[in-house]
């Protein structure tokens, strides 16, 4: 318990350095934090070492931060393709 007291304002306080950060940095770390979190919490309950959950969960969460950045990308891409030939349209 001690540990978790420690461990969640080092948190708090890496992730208030973000602000600089790119969007798809963002996004993977999220993801990553998101993935770590879920992951220790899962394996806790299971009876495991927390640990291999979080790290697991940390490389699972990054990669889908990665892809959903990449997913919203195109989407934005697409839609100012779509914009620019209406606009050349007209």
């Amino acid at each position: 318990m001690k540990k978790a007291l420690i461990l969640v304002p080092a948190v708090a306080i890496a992730l208030s350095g973000c602000s600089g950060m790119s969007d798809t940095q963002q996004r993977t770390l999220s993801g990553g934090a998101i993935g770590a979190a879920a992951g220790a919490g899962i394996v806790a309950i299971a009876g495991a070492n927390p640990i291999w959950g979080a790290l697991g969960g940390a490389v699972v969460g990054a990669a889908g931060g990665y892809v959903y950045d990449q997913y919203e990308k195109s989407k934005q891409r697409e839609y100012n393709e779509g914009y620019q030939a209406g606009k050349n349209a007209n």
